[in-house]
């Protein structure tokens, strides 16, 4: 039973401190569907650079005790790869008033305790303080609904993400590469959700 569950807010270089943890997190929790992420810490550690380098980046970490159970991640869109910015320079829209939330992770023993929310509330409150971004947005792998390895009965995040205001971007849409369990390295598709920051969808 947990007695000792906190959110806390990590900003800018202080993020480093967090990588490896939150980079073994990340392997945990992404190895299952949807991801189903053969990860390694050496890419962790290579993608989650751009937030450490970021002045204005946010880990927004779930502690149960001493130990973190869950991480999210944000940072100005401006600050990331040009594979995250490719689908908004060619929608027309100025990746600077963009603030890229990320990815979320928390262990299974502690969902349904409002921490998805959490996160949310903490990486757009974070944006606003900032005070130059007009959207939020993060992207999400597309997977067939029909593929075999979906577990039965799982529930995608899409009515969850849809309340918190954002809106699917069909055509903004970027591509990555991963380790894929039984696949190795191969080319994923994700597509972009995003929101206007004042609370009206984009």
């Amino acid at each position: 039973m947990t007695h000792d569950l906190r959110i806390e807010r990590v900003v800018g270089a202080d993020v480093r401190r967090h990588l490896d943890a939150v980079a073994a997190l990340r392997i945990v929790v992404f190895r299952d569907w949807p991801y189903l992420y053969d990860g390694d810490v050496a890419y962790e550690r290579e993608y989650l650079e751009a937030y450490a380098a970021s002045a204005d980046s946010v880990f927004v970490l779930a502690f149960d005790g001493d130990r973190i159970v869950g991480a999210s991640t944000g940072l100005p869109l401006a600050d990331d790869s040009a594979e995250f910015r490719s689908p908004f320079d060619a929608a027309g829209i100025d990746a600077a008033r963009v603030f890229y939330c990320g990815e979320s992770v928390l262990l299974p023993s502690h969902r349904g305790r409002g921490i998805g929310h959490a996160f949310f509330d903490h990486r757009e409150a974070h944006a606003r303080a900032l005070g130059r971004f007009g959207l939020t947005a993060f992207c999400a792998v597309d997977r067939d609904p029909t593929d075999p390895r979906r577990p039965a009965g799982h529930r995608d995040n899409d009515a969850f993400w849809t309340k918190r205001g954002y809106v699917r971007q069909p055509g903004m849409t970027m591509r990555l590469h991963w380790n894929e369990i039984g696949l190795g390295d191969i080319e994923h598709a994700l597509t972009f959700w995003m929101r206007r920051l004042g609370g009206g969808a984009a």
